[in-house]
């Protein structure tokens, strides 16, 4: 207990963080008498209420037996009760664990669960290769790891897991909300009170749980230890605002435990509201200069490229853009207020990509020329242009392996350079995407011979 308590206010109190702290251990940790957590991709927090045990979240499907072992050996008590603070796969996927082995436990969450567990029955594909390719996959990579030790030298993400091997982007079998929540209920389970607070942040079924005899508050990813997931550019809208109402709103409660479902616990009233009041204050400025320069008649591309963070705020062990990064929020606060088109006439029906690069290939000498310009711009750091210009080469010429080997150099060098790993697992694809272009036209050469 003391050693993960210890630790975490070790690294807000100093303000860095000399190891990992989002550990996937699939160990448990005491943290009171009463109350124990199962570090893994998702935490699972256990309390004990006398009257059985209540799991927080399940962690995924490909992890869920482990954690329930882990709380098997912790109490002989069944798990009655599993509270769901949000309809992700990796918090509800191991659920199907728990039911096998323990019978029938009451499931809680907000109502908009199952709304999202039909979302992804329809998107399922879409949805498998979306997280393909935010950890660096594309879709023939069937077995590839969320994070290797390239992408995470920290060591601050998952261990390599596939969920494709699944076939299915939630698990089957994983339980639906039996107790659906809408804005908040109290329930009181053996000698435990509980009160479920629902609020958007990351998604729109997310509750939060507040227990008042001890003071302690479930966040789930209210709180993950990294910059706020509040931008990802590949899933459905997220919403900062509301994000940083309900960070206030526990900072108000006067918590002594805060137990967020990735990363560590934090103890002491003053630290746990100082480091979700300084989360909050990130998110509400994003949105606040943001919304401002809306107003003003600002474009989205004079926004991307004016709005940012101070360096001293994004250093806090708290805040690292190690996942997600301001400028992916940002994003998302213009699609909230100002809808898709970012202003740009020419985008708002665009030609298509291949055809104006065909287009500009012809202007400048082919795709030859394009990339080496990419390639220059590249040495000279500006890899963003870099990578516009060996995106139109590739579009100019799709099935040419030399093109496409130039393409993926820029693009793994783009990945270095980025500090997220959304970015980075997006760069990754993209230079992936060229070099099976080239696999493949090297195989039918073979084939020739």
């Amino acid at each position: 207990m003391a050693d993960l308590l210890d630790f975490s206010s070790r690294v807000i109190d100093s303000g860095v963080a000399d190891a990992p702290v989002n550990r996937v251990t699939q160990e448990l940790s005491e943290l009171r008498d009463d109350l124990a957590i199962v570090e893994s991709f998702s935490h699972s927090v256990v309390v004990d209420s006398g009257e059985g045990l209540i799991a927080f979240d399940t962690s995924a499907g490909n992890t869920g037996r482990a954690v329930v072992e882990e709380i098997a050996r912790w109490r002989s008590q069944p798990v009655t009760h599993l509270m769901y603070t949000h309809g992700h796969a990796d918090h509800v996927g191991g659920s199907r664990e728990f039911a096998a082995r323990w019978e029938s436990p009451v499931v809680v969450g907000h109502s908009n669960v199952a709304h999202r567990f039909d979302r992804y029955e329809r998107t399922n594909n879409w949805n498998l290769d979306i997280n393909l390719r935010q950890f660096g996959g594309i879709r023939a990579d069937l077995n590839l790891g969320l994070v290797t030790d390239d992408d995470d030298p920290a060591g601050d993400f998952a261990p390599a897991s596939s969920e494709r091997r699944w076939r299915s982007f939630l698990p089957k079998g994983t339980l639906r909300p039996t107790l659906e929540v809408d804005d908040h209920h109290s329930m009181t389970i053996g000698a435990v009170d509980i009160e479920a607070h629902h609020a958007r942040g990351e998604t729109d079924d997310h509750l939060w749980f507040w227990l008042p005899q001890s003071r302690t508050i479930m966040a789930g990813d209210f709180l993950i230890w990294n910059f706020p997931n509040a931008g990802n550019p590949q899933k459905v809208q997220r919403y900062p605002g509301e994000w940083a109402a309900a960070l206030r709103a526990m900072a108000a409660m006067d918590p002594e435990l805060i137990v967020p479902a990735h990363g560590l616990p934090i103890t002491g009233t003053e630290r746990i509201q100082r480091v979700l009041n300084d989360i909050a204050s990130a998110l509400e400025y994003l949105v606040s200069t943001v919304v401002n320069l809306m107003n003003d008649g600002a474009t989205l591309d004079e926004i991307i490229h004016t709005v940012s963070l101070p360096a001293d705020t994004l250093a806090l062990p708290y805040l690292r853009p190690l996942y997600d990064e301001p400028e992916f929020v940002v994003h998302n606060v213009w699609r909230m207020y100002g809808g898709w088109w970012d202003k740009a006439p020419s985008r708002l029906k665009p030609a298509p990509d291949a055809r104006l690069a065909e287009v500009l290939a012809s202007m400048t000498g082919g795709p030859d020329a394009l990339l080496t310009e990419a390639e220059r711009q590249a040495t000279a750091n500006d890899l963003r242009v870099a990578c516009h210009l060996a995106d139109l080469a590739g579009w100019a010429a799709p099935d040419d392996p030399e093109v496409h080997q130039r393409r993926s150099a820029i693009y793994l060098l783009r990945r270095k350079s980025e500090p997220s790993l959304m970015a980075k697992g997006i760069f990754a694809a993209a230079a992936k995407e060229s070099q099976a272009i080239v696999d493949a036209n090297s195989g039918a050469d073979t084939d020739k011979d």
